[in-house]
């Protein structure tokens, strides 16, 4: 793709990236089928051949509007076109640098600035999204359907394991799922202690930094990686600790980017680089006791279960088979659905402020899902489980949860 940006982003390392990514892309149109808000709304606009054009023409110069904002915002990040695309074309980060400019250059509505300002602060913050969650939790009954859906059931972890072990590994805690599902990381912190793994979690680290990057307050979203870091960089200096696990894997394909990221800071670049480098998702850590699972694991489940494998895991992370791999080895009988590749419309905020594609997604998602004649889901992303679960009656838990149950 021949390009020719303006004088506003030309030389600019961000510039520079974009020019790079543009280039790289051949117009195929690969992309566009497996793009899930193109095979929804059927517009060249809303598929990632149509965005990539969008963002060249404000890179170029062309004049920015609301519509162009719109297009951009529909998309879910879901990197699914990363995958089918033959040349390599690294769209979200290109798309990161076209909403950034676009974010700059048109005022959203008021109402619109408020709710994206309440989300980034409310759901970033633990304690606060915390005694929110709580007080919705107890007028749950008293609320509309719709925003039941978006309440979770409140949600005991049970406890955590007291015992200290050789092998240690850190866990982000996260910002969200304390509250929403603090069994995940808990039952985490339980499977490794009975296969002689200590997890560690660091009391000032904090959201991973995703969405307030992919809501386009990239600076703000940086200074959480710094805190991250810093919490964490006495563990990693000392070799304390041989892994940073996610439970999330939302947060691991971000604490992955970590590197990139600060690149260009030369205070923690060179750290950033090293703490992406120890960043493993769950399913990384745990087939390395799959022979253990095999000899110890007990009856977790009744009947068969469907994992959906989260976006930010099989594209993001491309990491996909592992997680089916460990529950086989417990004795779990674990399916995929048809169009297993598709997103389920959670994808972080998007279900917020995308509601009405979010939730065709979602049911799209929970038929193929019921086709599969599983009496339990399960997935390996906060946002995911949440956002599943809104929808059926059917249980949707994180996959650790079911090898707690083996083991315990």
């Amino acid at each position: 793709m021949q390009t020719n940006l303006a004088d506003f982003i030309k030389h600019t390392p961000e510039g520079e990236e974009a020019e790079a990514i543009l280039r790289a892309c051949v117009h195929c149109g690969f992309c566009t089928a497996t793009c899930p808000t193109y095979q929804l709304l059927g517009d060249e606009l809303d598929g990632p051949r149509g965005r990539i054009y969008l963002i060249k023409q404000v890179l170029e110069g062309s004049a920015v509007s609301a519509s162009t904002q719109l297009h951009l915002d529909r998309c879910l990040t879901c990197r699914n076109c990363e995958t089918t695309c033959p040349s390599g074309v690294r769209y979200a980060r290109l798309a990161d640098i076209g909403r950034k400019v676009v974010e700059q250059r048109v005022a959203r509505p008021l109402a619109e600035r408020v709710k994206r300002k309440l989300l980034i602060e409310g759901l970033t913050r633990k304690t606060v999204f915390a005694a929110a969650l709580r007080v919705g939790q107890i007028f749950r009954p008293l609320l509309s359907p719709a925003l039941q859906d978006k309440i979770p059931r409140r949600q005991n972890a049970g406890a955590w394991p007291a015992r200290a072990h050789a092998r240690k590994m850190l866990a982000l805690e996260g910002c969200a799922q304390p509250a929403m599902a603090p069994n995940i990381n808990a039952a985490t912190a339980r499977v490794l202690d009975a296969l002689g793994v200590q997890l560690i979690v660091a009391p000032r680290a904090g959201c991973c930094g995703a969405l307030r990057h992919h809501m386009n307050q990239q600076e703000a979203a940086l200074d959480d990686m710094r805190r991250n870091i810093d919490a964490w960089w006495s563990y990693v200096e000392s070799g304390e600790v041989e892994a940073i696990v996610m439970t999330a894997s939302g947060c691991g394909a971000t604490v992955k980017e970590y590197g990139h990221l600060l690149a260009r800071d030369p205070a923690y670049a060179a750290k950033a680089e090293r703490i992406a480098a120890l960043t493993r998702d769950l399913s990384e850590i745990m087939p390395q006791f799959e022979q253990t699972l095999a000899e110890r694991a007990r009856p977790a489940v009744e009947g068969r279960v469907a994992y959906h494998p989260p976006c930010t895991l099989q594209h993001g992370q491309q990491i996909r088979g592992k997680v089916e791999g460990v529950l086989r080895a417990a004795g779990i009988d674990v399916v995929l659905c048809a169009d297993s590749h598709l997103c389920c419309g959670s994808a972080g905020s998007y279900s917020l402020l995308q509601p009405e594609l979010s939730l065709q997604l979602r049911d799209r998602k929970l038929e193929n899902l019921r086709d599969t004649g599983a009496a339990t889901i399960v997935s390996a992303n906060v946002g995911c489980t949440a956002h599943l679960q809104s929808g059926t009656d059917t249980p949707v838990l994180h996959w650790i949860e079911l090898i707690d149950r083996a083991l315990h």
